[in-house]
């Protein structure tokens, strides 16, 4: 159990950390610090943060763990702007969805203040904002830890058994490995979703009328801010770039099969695809 620790920025993602380290005893204090007066008063009534100050070095001071909870660009900035007012030597992570730049970024900005160890929880939606937050929303989901070779191992425990003690089941790999693994497994499936919808809506755009839940549950996460997947596009460009290569190659085969009139290795292909979805479920 942590004395204190620190959520910045709690929307969807911050405000589920806090409610879930409450519910389950894994902080004897959780203070909150937003930049919205209003988010603030929001704050003071629930029952699982303690303290929700004007002041983000109020939020950080004698805090054990820090979580950096904004959009990835806005996770570099604020690891700068705590970094002055660290005065425990902190375990500081994060919850950004690309892990190489912001790592070697937040590592640098926090230098011997703070110890940075990068995470990813697989748990996002594309519902924002701390209205949407739960204290479930980790249990049974994978959470990547990222550290560099030269990271302070008890901090990397302590960051491994916090995502653990909310549930989730924790990979550790290098921070280039995993943007490499979420290029194609969940940055590749968004840009799939908004290209059918795009192409959807000029091409078809009364489809509305006609879909059924198939259309609706692989378009789902189409939903999700353009904005922030803009930045997540950014700075994972090259293995988002290979990822859709090797999609690319693959449909080009698709497309041959069922050009030639090749049913049987249409079949092929089409029960290799179902033999992978049905084993996400296992």
């Amino acid at each position: 159990m942590f004395e204190k620790i620190t959520v910045i920025a709690p929307g969807l993602l911050g405000a589920s950390i806090g409610m879930a380290a409450h519910s389950r005893g894994f902080a004897k204090r959780i203070t909150v610090w937003t930049r919205r007066p209003e988010a603030r008063e929001q704050l003071a009534q629930t029952d699982w943060c303690d303290q929700a100050p004007e002041r983000i070095e109020d939020a950080c001071s004698g805090s054990e763990l820090i979580i950096l909870c904004a959009p990835v660009q806005r996770i570099i900035e604020l690891a700068k702007t705590i970094a002055p007012h660290l005065d425990s030597n902190p375990i500081v992570t994060d919850v950004g969805s690309v892990k190489s730049e912001l790592s070697r970024a937040c590592t640098a900005a926090l230098g011997s203040q703070g110890r940075f160890v990068g995470s990813h929880p697989m748990a996002g939606s594309e519902k924002t904002g701390m209205e949407n937050a739960n204290s479930d929303l980790f249990v049974e989901r994978v959470c990547f830890v990222t550290p560099f070779e030269e990271t302070d191992p008890e901090a990397i425990q302590s960051v491994s058994e916090f995502w653990q003690g909310l549930g989730s089941f924790t990979i550790t790999e290098t921070p280039e490995r995993h943007d490499a693994i979420v290029a194609n497994v969940s940055h590749l499936p968004h840009l799939l979703a908004s290209a059918l919808a795009t192409h959807l809506s000029s091409d078809f755009p009364d489809a509305a009328k006609f879909c059924g839940n198939g259309l609706k549950d692989t378009t789902r996460i189409a939903s999700g801010d353009p904005g922030m997947w803009l930045e997540i596009i950014a700075q994972n460009r090259a293995e988002i770039l290979r990822s859709i290569d090797g999609f690319e190659k693959e449909l080009k085969e698709l497309r041959s099969v069922i050009a030639n009139q090749n049913d049987f290795e249409t079949l092929v292909k089409l029960a290799n695809g179902k033999a992978f979805r049905d084993s996400l479920d296992d």
